[in-house]
């Protein structure tokens, strides 16, 4: 919301950033630990113009207080739950306990720490760091209106055949080769939003947005990958963005919308050769030399389609 004075239109937020906070439950009833990493940050949207204008902090929420209710907020959790419910918690109570802030969004990344099982039995208090974040973002109003994010970051996926690239625009630029036999490799950073528009409408179920997460997760690695005994072909990173997306559209009626990135990382395939020999060493397709750069940058967003009356 822009505040106008002195003939100055004046948009501002302020908060804190990367807010480090571990979470321990412990369960008496079975002796297992549960442990979440959080890195939160947040930006407070607050009726603070004279802090600009006349030198008066009277309505600033200092940043060491915001910091300081992420620690405090944490505590009182007294039961596990998920990284979007706390995000949602954060919120609220920014909108509701400062009457001069109106909109608060909240943005955290979760740490992938997975229980780690020995001799093929999950450990009671053990936990190794896996690779791909869950992150999330909520912007709650001090209505209750709720926009609510949650999202995949650096999830890496690779397939060593099944996928080509072929009729492309060709011209005097162009000198890469069509193929139909290439590894596909990606680092997929996804977002979706769900459809919830307030506070108040969000399921009442413990650790919803955990479980819909992996599911999402599962949804994409299986639109990626195909059958485990054939694979799927893909013609594209565009086609095969498309698929993965759309197939979560598909499956979950609450998520309106999906973001993906998806660079296309290449894995070259390596030919020695000299001058004098130049059929010194000829690869068949099973050495390949890693490239992180240049790459490939393809990303998009599916939505649904609503009618209109």
């Amino acid at each position: 919301m822009a505040q106008e004075a002195d003939g100055i239109r004046l948009e501002q937020r302020h908060g804190k950033a990367r807010v480090r906070v571990g979470r321990v439950w412990r369960h008496a009833h079975d002796g297992s630990h549960h442990f979440v990493e959080w890195n939160v940050s947040i930006s407070l949207l607050s009726h603070c113009l004279s802090s600009y204008r006349l030198d008066d902090n009277s309505d600033i929420v200092a940043t060491d207080t915001i910091k300081n209710t992420v620690y405090v907020k944490a505590k009182e959790c007294g039961d596990r739950l998920s990284v979007e419910e706390f995000a949602i918690l954060i919120g609220k109570h920014f909108c509701s306990f400062y009457p001069q802030v109106f909109t608060a969004i909240v943005n955290i990344i979760e740490k992938p720490w997975e229980r780690v099982s020995i001799d093929g039995k999950p450990h009671l208090h053990g936990f190794k760091l896996g690779s791909e974040n869950h992150t999330t973002e909520a912007r709650v109003e001090k209505s209750g209106a709720l926009n609510l994010t949650s999202g995949i970051g650096g999830l890496a996926l690779l397939k060593t055949t099944q996928s080509g690239f072929e009729r492309f625009v060709r011209d005097k630029y162009t000198i890469l080769p069509e193929t139909r036999e290439r590894m596909l490799a990606t680092e997929v950073n996804a977002s979706w939003r769900y459809s919830y528009e307030s506070v108040a409408s969000i399921p009442t179920k413990g650790l919803y947005f955990s479980e819909k997460f992996m599911d999402v997760k599962k949804v994409l690695m299986d639109t990626f990958f195909g059958p485990p005994e054939t694979g799927v072909y893909s013609p594209s990173v565009q086609r095969t963005l498309y698929l993965m997306g759309s197939a979560v559209l598909k499956r979950f009626a609450d998520v309106s919308s999906i973001h993906l990135k998806m660079p296309n990382i290449h894995f070259l395939p390596v030919n020695l050769s000299t001058k004098e020999n130049p059929s010194m060493v000829k690869f068949k397709d099973d050495v390949y030399l890693p490239t992180d750069e240049p790459h490939g940058s393809i990303e998009a967003t599916l939505s649904r389609i609503t009618s209109k009356l």
